[in-house]
């Protein structure tokens, strides 16, 4: 699906705080002032299981209850200018970030600074520098380093590893320098290890989201080819197949605007603050759906492949992980309303 904004607010999330309302002494930690959050002792916040709305969870005698934090709000008359309603506000945004949240809990990194919470491998900043290094030999050598094809992370640090190009860097990082209007070829290196740092998060990704779906979606292809199964159960084959290529072909999207912005190495290097705000927005839209997929991706890690009740079972959980995110929706617009003629829009609508 077209998602021209690249980090979208939660879904069913307290809205954020108007412009001008942050205190730059605002909590790192989640603390909340009203009677209501100690009236049930303890409470917890979390994203429900049935929708995924921000809710706080209390135990009344043996059972839990989850209520959602905007029918507290209303109920409870919690603006959203006041200092709960902004705390409230954050931990919404850090239920992307965390599972759980208590009073007393650092709010996640995200939220606050705009770090990621969470760090790459080693590996990943490793192919993440490297693949800035090419690509600056490649403008070096061509002029500009975007129409070079993706290579993968062994091809890339096999080229990166080889002495000539080792050698081609330290030319292109002293050219890199005149044309910065930079004093030493030092600088750019250090501007290429900041670009490095946050690109590693996406390296991160691509192995821990992208190369995962892209293995689920060959073991269902592969089940497709081969299905002799009961009849029945095709359809959902079928849908779940069909519903694997939509969010692989929008997952892949997301990695190529990235590869395809940053790959300019240099115009990436005049304006590293606008690219370390464009990487951070993608990367914390992909490690929400990175955390999402997780418990569907780490079944389909192991799955055989093979016809059998679990791989059925698999498939049905697979379905209903994927329908409501991806599946195409039919909105109907009334011809009765001023200025909107009758239309069908069908378009899938994702929901993390």
């Amino acid at each position: 699906m077209p998602d021209p904004d690249p980090s979208p607010p939660p879904r069913n999330a307290a809205p954020p705080p108007s412009a001008g309302a942050e205190d730059t002494a605002s909590p790192s930690d989640c603390q909340l002032d009203h009677r209501l959050f100690a009236s049930f002792g303890p409470p917890l916040f979390r994203r429900s299981d049935v929708d995924g709305t921000p809710v706080m969870v209390v135990q009344l005698g043996e059972r839990e209850a989850a209520l959602p934090l905007r029918s507290l709000q209303r109920e409870f008359g919690i603006t959203d200018e006041s200092e709960d309603g902004r705390m409230l506000a954050r931990i919404a945004e850090s239920l992307d970030f965390v599972s759980v949240l208590r009073p007393g809990d650092p709010l996640p990194s995200e939220v606050l600074t705009g770090e990621a919470s969470w760090t790459p491998d080693p590996l990943h900043l490793e192919i993440a520098q490297t693949r800035l290094r090419v690509s600056l030999v490649e403008w070096l050598n061509a002029g500009a380093g975007a129409d070079h094809p993706m290579l993968d992370a062994g091809s890339l640090l096999a080229v990166g590893n080889d002495p000539a190009v080792r050698a081609q860097v330290q030319t292109a990082l002293a050219r890199a320098a005149e044309a910065l209007g930079l004093e030493a070829s030092a600088e750019v290196v250090g501007l290429l290890e900041t670009l490095g740092r946050e690109l590693a998060y996406i390296e991160a990704l691509r192995d821990r989201l992208l190369r995962r779906v892209r293995a689920m979606a060959a073991k269902i292809e592969r089940l497709a080819r081969g299905w002799r199964s009961d009849a029945s159960h095709i359809e959902t084959l079928t849908q779940v197949k069909r519903l694997t290529a939509l969010a692989l072909r929008q997952i892949t999207a997301r990695f190529d605007e990235l590869d395809a912005q940053t790959g300019e190495v240099m115009a990436a290097l005049r304006n590293v603050e606008s690219q370390r705000a464009f990487i951070r927005s993608n990367r914390d839209w992909l490690y929400r759906s990175q955390r999402a997929w997780e418990p569907i991706l780490a079944h389909w890690d192991t799955a055989s492949g093979s016809f059998d009740e679990g791989t059925l079972a698999l498939l049905g959980r697979t379905y209903q992980f994927l329908a409501p995110r991806f599946m195409p929706v039919t909105e109907w617009i009334s011809a009765t309303r001023p200025g909107q003629p009758a239309k069908v829009n069908k378009s899938p609508r994702m929901i993390w």
